[in-house]
Formats: structure tokens, sequence, C-alpha cells
């Protein structure tokens, strides 16, 4: 308590990089909703922020925190963090626990004042504080909100359930149920049944030919290939079960893996490697791959559409490059000088009313928020309703613009993700295979409440 020459600044930031440290590893247990990657914080990243800070407060008159801050977040906890919004959480994170305003009596980390800068002196005394603190911590401390506890606990039972799963016998039953056999193959029969046929993609590249001033011609065609090459698994897979099934064919350990994940309601995993990125059950999984279908077939039925789907493209990062392509070429300027802007279109009758496309650009729907909802009164981003996990985004305009000047206040940069897991890989193409893009939604608040809350916009959810 007495390792620095400034004794009460010492034992306030000790107290808050501790307190930091805590929050870091503990906001793991949430999940994707705590960090994008489950990062492996250790003792030793705490133990050389402090002798930095006691360095620090030894040798300036007033601590410069901007120093403290950076070294914490960008080289001793920040060294492990490699996604690039899990950095900006831990920079965000740190204003809370390692600034001026700790030295003030009665800072709080928490809006609540549970947690409070502790006016004590001695090793007892801090311990002391810290056993009145609540045994299960309020989501408030990580600076998530209330229904945060819900995700984690969802998680929770997830893994448990899972883990039940695995764990049931494989054997054929020989009581009065079903067998193994039976469920799975009755599950490939209905699936296989509501298949609509491969398309036409010779007739699509007809009806829709690639032109300079076109490019979702282009990506039309292209999603119905990708389509096709998942449907032509599926259709393979699913036949060679049923002849494996009736003991026409030997069951393969392809084959076999396919009737386990038939039989347990998962999607095969020979299927999710040549599918879209997808956390949803097979049930779900077959209802969404339908309705993508479906979208695909109504644009080639019906032309394009007023209001894309968003969550039906199988690369949704070509339909937006498409996007700005577009407007490049029609106006004659560089692609790399034009962005988006982002018009939320939150009138409740808009979504009714649009029979027809902007001028530039393209509504999208299909977006959900997570960590926050959208108060369409106020048209702006509002704190979560208790138990609602997620909430439907309205219709979004994507208007492209040369030159664009991004706003320096009101807006919070919003993460849009394929899935709820957030993480993903860099692609041969260059691309992430979860992320899509930032959004930028209007805030009446600071950003930094809804980057701690982790806010984000999902094509899919896992049900």
């Amino acid at each position: 308590m007495a390792a620095s020459n400034k004794p009460l600044a010492w034992r306030r930031l000790l107290f808050g990089l501790c307190l930091f440290h805590a929050v870091v590893q503990d906001r793991r247990k949430f999940g994707p909703l705590g960090w994008n990657i489950r990062y492996d914080f250790t003792d030793s990243d705490l133990s050389v922020s402090l002798a930095q800070l006691q360095e620090y407060l030894d040798h300036y008159e007033c601590p410069p925190f901007k120093v403290l801050q950076y070294l914490v977040t960008e080289i001793n906890y920040g060294g492990r963090v490699t996604d690039d919004k899990d950095r900006r959480l831990i920079n965000t994170l740190v204003r809370t626990f390692c600034s001026p305003d700790l030295l003030e009596e009665g800072y709080a980390f928490s809006p609540s004042r549970t947690y409070t800068v502790p006016d004590c002196e001695t090793v007892a005394q801090f311990i002391e504080v810290i056993r009145g603190y609540p045994l299960t911590p309020n989501p408030e401390i990580y600076g998530l909100h209330e229904n945060a506890d819900i995700t984690c606990q969802q998680a929770e039972t997830y893994e448990l359930l899972g883990t039940l799963l695995g764990l049931q016998p494989r054997t054929t039953s020989r009581g009065s149920g079903d067998s193994r056999e039976d469920v799975a193959g009755r599950v490939a029969t209905d699936i296989l049944a509501k298949l609509p046929a491969p398309f036409n993609v010779e007739a699509i590249s007809a009806a829709y030919p690639t032109t300079y001033k076109e490019s979702m011609n282009t990506v039309l065609a292209q999603e119905a290939i990708r389509y096709n090459a998942l449907l032509a698994v599926i259709n393979s897979s699913l036949h060679a079960v049923l002849k494996a099934l009736k003991g026409l064919v030997v069951m393969s350990p392809d084959l076999e893996k396919v009737v386990d994940s038939l039989y347990d309601n998962q999607v095969p995993e020979s299927w999710a490697v040549r599918a879209y990125p997808s956390l949803k059950p097979l049930p779900s999984w077959t209802a969404d791959l339908l309705e993508r279908l479906s979208f695909i077939s109504t644009w080639v039925a019906n032309g394009t559409p007023a209001v894309y789907w968003i969550s039906g493209f199988f690369f949704p990062q070509a339909f937006l490059t498409g996007m700005l392509q577009n407007y490049a070429r029609k106006h004659a300027l560089p692609i790399d000088t034009v962005s988006f802007g982002f018009q939320v279109k939150d009138d409740s009758s808009f979504g009714s009313s649009c029979s027809s496309g902007p001028e530039d650009g393209c509504y999208v729907k299909g977006l959900y928020l997570q960590g926050a909802c959208w108060d369409n009164q106020a048209h702006r981003l509002a704190e979560s309703r208790p138990k609602e996990l997620f909430t439907e985004m309205p219709i979004i305009w994507l208007k492209p613009e040369q030159h664009r000047t991004k706003p320096e206040s009101g807006i919070y940069d919003c993460p849009m993700y394929k899935t709820l897991t957030r993480a993903g890989t860099l692609s041969t193409t260059g691309h992430s295979t979860n992320f899509i893009m930032m959004l930028e939604l209007s805030t009446a608040v600071e950003p930094s409440l809804w980057v701690n809350r982790g806010v984000a916009l999902f094509t899919a959810l896992a049900f």
C-alpha cells in the first residue's frame, strides 16, 4: 500500500487496475457479447501494468493517464487482443478504471454506485470492502445491460445440452419407439421433399446479362451458382443416406456422420463446409435455406427487389461492393472514393408502401440488433427492453456518396456480422468469414456506452 510516494493516488489507481483486470477476465463468461475472441489474459499483464503505474506516479507530478492507458490496452493486455472490435472495447473499458476521475472522492465504477473507489489505507480494509460486493456481480460493472445475464445463462445451458446430446447412445432402439435409422430416414425424406430444383444459371445469365452499369446481375448469377453447389451436396448425401439405410450401398464413415447429424437435428458437417455461416439447428437451418432460395427465385422471376433481404445473400460483401460499383459507374467516379451513408427508415408504414428502390444505393432489411434497441420515435439507439435479447432493425437505406465526411459525433459505429459468434477468419477473398461492415447508427449518448454493451447487428440468429 506504500509502494509509491503518492500513496492516495497509488491506492486508488491500484484498486482500479485490479478491478479492470477482473472485469476483462470475467467478461469472457458472456461469450461473444463479452469478447469476440476468448483471450487468455494473465496475472503478468496486471503485474506489468502496476509496475508501470508506480513508475509514472513516482516520476511525474501529474500521472500521464493517456500514456498509462496506451501501455495497458495496446501493449500489456492489448498484445493478446487481435480483433479490432475487441481492441476498441478494451480501449473504452480502461477509461472507466484508469483515469483522472479515480482521484476524486466517491468515484463510482458503475451507475448504481455499487462499486466505488474505497477510501481504504490497509489491505485488510480493502478485503473487507471487496467482501461486501455482491457474490454474483451485476452486468453493469462489465459495462453490459442486465439482459447479458440471460445470454450467459443460455450459453451455459446450450453447452450442457450439447454435452448430453453427445453422450446419448447411437445403437438401434429395441423398444417401441422409432430407431435411430428410422428417425434419420424420415428427416432425410422430409428435407428432400422440400428442396426445390437447382437454379438454371444459363437462363438467369440470359435474363440478367453482365453489363457495365448493373453489377447486381453478376451478384445474382454468383449467388445462384453458390446455392446450386450447396443443393447438390445436400441432394447427393441424402440420397446416399437413404440407400445406405436400405442396405443398397455401404454405410461409409462420412454417411454415418450425416446420419448422426440428422438424428441429432444438427446440420451435417459436409453441408456446413459448403454453406453460408449459420448457428441454427437443422429444422431452422432447412427453413432458412428454403427462405433464401425463395428470395433468389423471386428476384429471378420479378426483377430487382425494392428492398433487399440482406440475410438471404450467400456472400453479402459481394452485394455491397456491387452496389458501390453501380454508383461509381453511373456517375463515372473512382470506386475508392465512394462509401456508404446510412439512413434508418423507421416509419412504420415505409416497408409496406415501398414499391421501388431508391435512385442511388439500396434498401436492406433482415438485420437484428443485440445489446440495444432502436427507438422509432427518437430515431436513435436506446437501451434494450428487459428480457428482450434481440430486436429487429427497420429498413436501412445504404446511400453511396463520394468523398463522404463521417459525422464527428452523435453516431455509433455498429459492426454487422453474419452470425452471433462474431469472430471470423480472413478468407481468400480478403473478407472476413463473419464480419460484413460497419454501420453508423444515431445515438444521443456517448458511443462508449454501446461499445461496452457489445451492440452489434446480425443477419441471422441461432434459432
